[in-house]
C-alpha cells in the first residue's frame, strides 16, 4: 500500500488530540513521524485516507481507538540498567533509609511511571533482591500508557538490545534464553504490579496512591511547559508527604514546579516533596 498523504489541517487535529489526552506535542518537523507510524492503523481499518481515521477517533466511544494510537505514537526506548549509578544510589544508599523510617510496620512503596516494556522496574526488583531485601520490605507498581507495551512487560521476554547492560551474575541468576530472546524469570517478573496508566489524566490513576518513591526519568522530555507542570502535579498528588521523585539525569524541574526540594546524595539529585 503507497503511502498516503497527511495534510497539515488533519495532521493539526490529530496533533491536538494527542496532546489533549496524553500531553504529548508532536512538533511540525514530526509530522513524517506521525504519517509512517499510522499508516499500518490505517490498513488495519480498511481506511482510504487520513480523514477517514480522524472521523474514526472522533466517533469512536469505548476508547480502544484512541489506545491503538497511543501505542502508535509513543517512543518507548528503554533497556535494562538505564543510569546505573542512579539506580545504585537509590537501592544502596536511599531505600535502606526509607525503609529505616517505616520501622518494619509497612512496605517502601514505588510507582515506575511511563515504565514501557519494564525494564525499569525489573531492574529495582533485581537490585533490591540482591541487597537481600525481602520481599516484604517493597512493593513495586509501574504503569504506562500504551497497552502494548505493557503486554510486552508482563510477557517479561527481551532482545539483545534490552539486555546489553545487564550485569553477568544478574543474567545467570534471572534469565533463560540467549541470542535475542531472554525471558526474565517468574521470581523478578511476579514481583512487579503493572497498570494502565496516564500521567497527563489523574483519573487514570485512582489505583496508585501513598507511593514513597516516583520513578519517572526521561519522560518529561516528550511534554511542553503546561503538560510538565501537570504531569508534575499528578505525580506529587501521589506522593507520600517527604516522598522522592526521581527523574532522569538530563532532566531538571526547574522552571516546572517549586513543590519538590533538591537533595543530592552521592553526586544524585532527588526530588523531594515539599
Amino acid at each position: 500500500m503507497p503511502m498516503m498523504s497527511l495534510s497539515d489541517s488533519t495532521f493539526k487535529e490529530l496533533r491536538a488530540i494527542i496532546y489533549d489526552n496524553s500531553g504529548i506535542y508532536i512538533s511540525d518537523s514530526k509530522k513524517y513521524l506521525i504519517t509512517n507510524r499510522l499508516t499500518r492503523i490505517l490498513q488495519e481499518n480498511k481506511l482510504d485516507s487520513f480523514d477517514d481515521y480522524l472521523r474514526l477517533i472522533k466517533i469512536s466511544s469505548n476508547g480502544n481507538q484512541l489506545t491503538r494510537l497511543f501505542d502508535a505514537i509513543t517512543t518507548n526506548e528503554t533497556y535494562f540498567f538505564r543510569e546505573p549509578h542512579q539506580l545504585s544510589v537509590f537501592t544502596d544508599q536511599l531505600f535502606p533509609e526509607l525503609l529505616k523510617e517505616k520501622k518494619g510496620s509497612k512496605p517502601v512503596k514505588i510507582w515506575s511511571a511511563a515504565c514501557s516494556s519494564g525494564e525499569e522496574p525489573y531492574t529495582i526488583s533485581m537490585m533490591l533482591l540482591k541487597n537481600r531485601r525481602g520481599s516484604s520490605d517493597y512493593e513495586i507498581h509501574a504503569s504506562d500508557l500504551s497497552t502494548g507495551v505493557l503486554d510486552s512487560a508482563k510477557n517479561a521476554v527481551f532482545n539483545s538490545y534490552s539486555v546489553r547492560n545487564i550485569p553477568e551474575h544478574y543474567m545467570k541468576k534471572h534469565f533463560t534464553g540467549g541470542g535475542q530472546s531472554f525471558a526474565l524469570n517468574s521470581d523478578i517478573r511476579e514481583s512487579v504490579k503493572f497498570i494502565n496508566g496516564n500521567l497527563f489524566n489523574g483519573n487514570y490513576l485512582n489505583s496508585i496512591q501513598r507511593m514513597d518513591v516516583i520513578f519517572c526519568r526521561n519522560v518529561l522530555i516528550y511534554f511542553d511547559a503546561k503538560a510538565k507542570q501537570t504531569a508534575v502535579s499528578n505525580l506529587y498528588d501521589r506522593l507520600n508527604p517527604e516522598g522522592y521523585l526521581i527523574i532522569g539525569t538530563s532532566e531538571s524541574l526547574h522552571n516546572v514546579t517549586k513543590a519538590f526540594r533538591p537533595t543530592v546524595i552521592n553526586k544524585v539529585i532527588f526530588y523531594q516533596k515539599v
